[in-house]
C-alpha cells in the first residue's frame, strides 16, 4: 500500500510538472495518484476480508468434522446396544435400553441436519462453502486492485516521464494505463471473477 513517503513523491512529480509548464501532466499524475490511493486502500480492504472469510471457514469445518466425529461414536454406540436388545430378559430393561437407542439414534440425526439451531452437518457444510465463496471473491478483487494499482504506479512513471523527456507520447501510454487501471478498480468492484479463466479457473 502506497505510505506518506510515496504520495510524496507522487505530489512533488505534479508539482513538478506544473512548473515546468506541463499543467495537463500535472493533472494527471495528479488524479493517477489519487486512484492508486483508492485502489490501494481497496486492496487491502478485501485482504484483510479473505483473511477473515478463510479464518471462519477453517473453523466451520473444524465444527464439522467434530460433528462428524460425535455423529460416528453415536451411531456406532446406538448400534452395539441395538444388538444386545434381544438378548435381554428384563422387560424393564429391555425398553430402557431401547429407549437409549432411540435417543442416540434421535441425536445422530439431529447432528446431520439441525434447522432450528443451524449446526447440523448440513448446514455447516453450506456455511463452510458460503465462507470459502466470499473468501474467493475478496481474493479476486484484491488481485483486480493489485492490477489497478501497478497500472496506476506505472502511469506515474511515465507521466514523469513525460516532464523530464518531453516525450509526448509517454502522456498518452500514462493516460491509458489510467483508464486501464479504472477498468480494473471496476472489475474489482462489480466483476471480480470476470478475468478468472485466464487463472484456468
Amino acid at each position: 500500500m502506497a505510505g506518506p513517503h510515496e504520495n510524496l513523491e507522487h505530489a512533488e512529480h505534479a508539482e513538478h510538472a506544473s512548473h515546468g509548464g506541463n499543467k495537463k501532466i500535472a493533472l494527471l499524475i495528479s488524479v493517477l495518484a489519487l486512484f492508486l490511493a483508492f485502489s490501494e486502500t481497496l486492496g487491502k480492504s478485501s485482504q484483510t476480508a479473505a483473511i477473515a472469510d478463510n479464518i471462519k471457514a477453517s473453523d466451520t469445518w473444524n465444527f464439522f468434522q467434530a460433528k462428524t466425529i460425535r455423529q460416528t461414536a453415536l451411531r456406532t454406540a446406538a448400534e452395539g446396544l441395538a444388538t444386545q436388545v434381544p438378548t435381554i430378559t428384563s422387560d424393564e430393561a429391555k425398553a430402557a435400553m431401547t429407549k437409549q437407542v432411540e435417543a442416540w439414534r434421535a441425536t445422530a440425526a439431529r447432528y446431520e441436519s439441525d434447522p432450528k439451531e443451524k449446526d447440523g452437518r448440513k448446514e455447516l457444510r453450506a456455511l463452510a462453502e458460503k465462507y470459502e465463496h466470499d473468501r474467493d471473491t475478496s481474493l479476486a478483487r484484491y488481485h483486480q486492485y493489485e492490477f489497478a494499482s501497478a497500472a496506476f504506479q506505472i502511469g506515474i512513471v511515465l507521466a514523469s516521464a513525460e516532464v523530464i523527456t518531453g516525450i509526448v507520447v509517454l502522456g498518452w501510454l500514462s493516460g491509458a494505463l489510467g483508464v486501464l487501471g479504472i477498468g480494473f478498480m471496476s472489475l474489482g468492484l462489480w466483476a471480480p471473477h470476470a478475468l478468472s479463466f485466464l487463472g484456468g479457473h
